[in-house]
């Protein structure tokens, strides 16, 4: 295919510095040059250009279009060299000029565990940097986003949307971008010879006594393998090695034969809901997704990727279609799809985040009057042992069964649920127009295990705010726990389990021994211990209070499903450590079954998922900046009122006597010396952090953990339909 000299497709505002200045000009063609030579000798795609015709774009203010990539020492990227290459093709052909640029991802699969987390969620303020700082550099107009994995498109979607702010404070032209999400990475598939013999480690736990080690490998083994799931298999091997059931040799053979069999070597964002697929969804309903790139099992086609450029350069004058406008218009549609998808508890940082880069000041308790405006359904039945997992979903898009997002809105819509119908997207169509074709979308069209749902699993779904007397705010992700998973933890009090890092956390979670030695502690006196049994059972067991033994008064406690303990883990706040994903510790209470039915798990830190009891995260202040979290010591009492979005301290004397008081001191004051002692050791493992990666001048994890600037830079936006605004009103 040859082109004309001349294009008719140009940017209409603002100036153009390839017009003023040669050096561009004398840069560029050659780069823009060798991608469509790329393309067209590797991919064999219908591209050819000249430098003459490429300088001649460039002189005409075509609009210059940079595909984004990331790393490809992260799954999510491994095969975007071929889709650079077919969006480069298809930018040309269609009048634009391409350029590419690559971006670091930190895979938090990777991660997890290691030095590298504390590295994790700067990286998406510093991804933010980047990618304005390149995009201002070589005055690309626009980008053609291949979408990765973790917070990284959270980044992308914040560095455009704050460049659309600056630049047309400038007065320059709107900054345009369209998303193509990596391909669903396929679950692995555990060798038969591997799952005969960890069915075989398990029978050998259940003949010593050790039911709970074989019931966490069995139930592990229903899961999907995925790097996930890995994680969870290492902490029951850990267990077993202590335990004397397994060698340490035979343990890294089993983690060897695991981990070389879970990726498929075409890549793709992994099959589970974490936070990769949960950022799909974000990018998806803010509405800068094509449909015909969104859900797909295999790297884009080149006619994929060319209808996905077609409507972006179609719209790239116009103001309605810019980034900051896209975000803004769908922050109610992202909010209720990350409610009734139930996805990563990570998103409550990162749509703040986005919303705060477009310009608008925005915190999680906008969040929560946006989600509790209408009550928020479950639409979501996913399961990683049945098949349901969003591999499974994209391979039912791809027969076009059914949609992604748009699905997923016009189900809602459909349980009466509002949408932001007349909201733009990237398809070059509002959502109304998008939702036109209900009978096509309807989420009835899958009869066989379908995930996307007509009929809820439940009346309410999402991620609940929580406040208390020790804390401003913070997170519970409900969307994992059925009613009655929170009735066995609701209005229950739970004694704190207090840990200063995630590594002493998780070092006591994979003690087999853990409550042997909870219940010799002198955190669990005798008296609290009664009091535990009156207030979670309601009822009075004489035969229990004569008992002198502590440790019988534990056990019987335990036996009848009494016993609570609040996990608490600070320290792993964004200015403090990072703020680290807590997966691990997550893995190891969810695959323990004599612990997950009792624990709650408390941090400054963040989650992607859930636990049995309830995974809290996010708490504001963080311990660094003297939080109450910081003051928590094991022994202590909270009052887990779920359902009332609320967790409080307890005086622990009024409770020994059957008293249920709040705790109404200072912490700070009561506990002062405590603190600093926290403190000092807080600063020392800070340290640990490379300068240059510090989360410092940042808002909390509340309002995004952004940069000063950016926040001060936002403003209070009526961007609230009129219903949100009453709700806001009266609260």
């Amino acid at each position: 295919m040859r082109t004309t000299r001349r294009t008719e497709l140009r940017i209409l505002q603002g100036t153009n510095p390839y017009a003023q200045e040669v050096q561009g000009k004398a840069n560029e063609p050659i780069c823009v040059a060798m991608l469509l030579d790329r393309a067209r000798m590797q991919l064999n795609l219908p591209v050819e250009a000249t430098l003459e015709e490429i300088y001649d774009r460039l002189e005409y203010n075509a609009p210059r279009v940079a595909v984004i990539t990331g790393s490809p020492d992260h799954p999510a990227h491994v095969m975007d060299h071929e889709t650079v290459l077919k969006a480069a093709a298809a930018i040309w052909n269609r009048g634009g000029v391409p350029f590419a640029f690559g971006i670091p991802v930190i895979c938090d699969g990777t991660a997890q565990s290691t030095q590298g987390m504390c590295y994790s969620l700067v990286s998406r303020n510093l991804v933010c940097a980047m990618v304005i700082n390149q995009m201002e550099g070589h005055s690309y107009h626009g980008a053609f986003v291949i979408q990765g994995c973790d917070k990284t498109p959270a980044a992308i979607v914040s560095a455009l949307a704050s460049l659309d702010v600056t630049r047309r404070a400038r007065g320059e032209a709107p900054v345009f971008a369209t998303f193509a999400p990596a391909h669903v990475l396929r679950g692995g598939t555990i060798p038969d010879d591997l799952k005969r013999e960890l069915s075989e480690l398990a029978d050998a736990a259940d003949r010593h006594n050790l039911g709970s080690i074989g019931e966490d490998i069995r139930h592990t083994l229903r899961h999907i393998l995925q790097c996930s799931s890995n994680q969870a298999f290492q902490g029951v091997f850990k267990r077993a090695v202590q335990a004397g059931l397994l060698t340490p040799e035979k343990h890294k053979d089993f983690e060897k034969r695991l981990a070389v069999n879970t990726c498929d070597p075409r890549g793709g964002i992994c099959a589970f809901h974490g936070t990769g697929n949960s950022s799909r969804d974000l990018v998806s309903s803010l509405g800068l997704v094509h449909p015909a790139v969104e859900l797909l099992t295999n790297p884009p086609t080149f006619e994929q990727v060319d209808q996905a450029v077609s409507a972006l350069l179609a719209v790239c004058n116009d103001p309605a279609y810019s980034v900051s406008n896209l975000v803004i218009q769908n922050i109610e549609n992202a909010v209720r799809v990350h409610s009734t998808l139930g996805g990563s508890t990570n998103i409550m940082l990162h749509l703040v985040a986005c919303a705060i880069y477009a310009g608008c000041r925005f915190s999680i308790h906008d969040y929560d009057r946006i989600r509790r405006q209408v009550p928020v359904p479950d639409l979501m039945d996913y399961s990683l042992t049945e098949g349901r997992d969003i591999f499974a979903w994209a391979r039912q898009c791809c027969e076009g069964r059914i949609g992604g997002i748009d699905t997923v809105l016009h189900e809602l819509r459909r349980n009466q649920v509002p949408v932001t119908a007349d909201a733009p997207t990237m398809a070059g169509k509002t959502w109304a127009e998008r939702l036109k074709n209900g009978r096509r979308l309807a989420a009835g069209n899958v009869k066989d295990n379908p995930i996307i749902l007509s009929t809820p699993r439940r009346a309410t779904s999402g991620v609940d705010v929580l406040s208390g007397n020790f804390f401003e705010s913070a997170v519970v992700k409900i969307s994992g726990l059925p009613d009655e998973q929170v009735d066995e933890f609701d209005e229950k009090v739970a004694v704190v389990l207090y840990f200063e890092t995630e590594e002493q956390a998780t070092a006591q979670l994979l003690n087999v021994n853990i409550l042997r030695d909870v219940a010799r502690g002198a955190g669990f006196p005798r008296d609290v211990l009664l009091g535990l049994y009156r207030h979670n059972t309601g009822k009075n067991n004489p035969e229990l209070e004569r008992l002198r033994n502590k440790q019988m008064i534990f056990q019987r406690i335990l036996d009848e499903n009494a016993l609570r303990l609040a996990v608490v883990i600070a320290g792993q706040g964004p200015e403090a450590f990072g703020m680290p994903e807590m997966f691990t510790p997550t893995q190891h209470i969810n695959h323990n079954r004599e612990l997950k039915k009792i624990v709650t798990i408390i941090s400054d830190g963040r989650y992607s998922g859930v636990t049995y009891g309830a995974a809290v995260g996010h708490v504001t202040p963080e311990s660094f900046n003297r939080g109450g979290i910081l003051y928590l010591q094991t022994g202590d009492l909270l009052h887990l009122r779920l359902r009332r979005r609320q967790i409080h301290l307890l005086d622990a004397k009024s409770f020994a006597q059957g008293k249920l008081r709040l705790y109404t001191g200072s912490l700070a004051e009561d506990r002062g010396k405590l603190g600093e002692q926290r403190l000092a050791r807080l600063r020392k493992r800070r340290a640990s952090i490379d300068p240059s990666n510090l989360m410092s001048r940042i808002t909390d994890a509340a309002h995004g953990a952004v940069p000063l600037e950016v926040w001060e830079r936002a403003r209070q936006i009526p961007f609230l339909s009129k219903v949100s605004k009453s709700i806001r009103n009266k609260d």
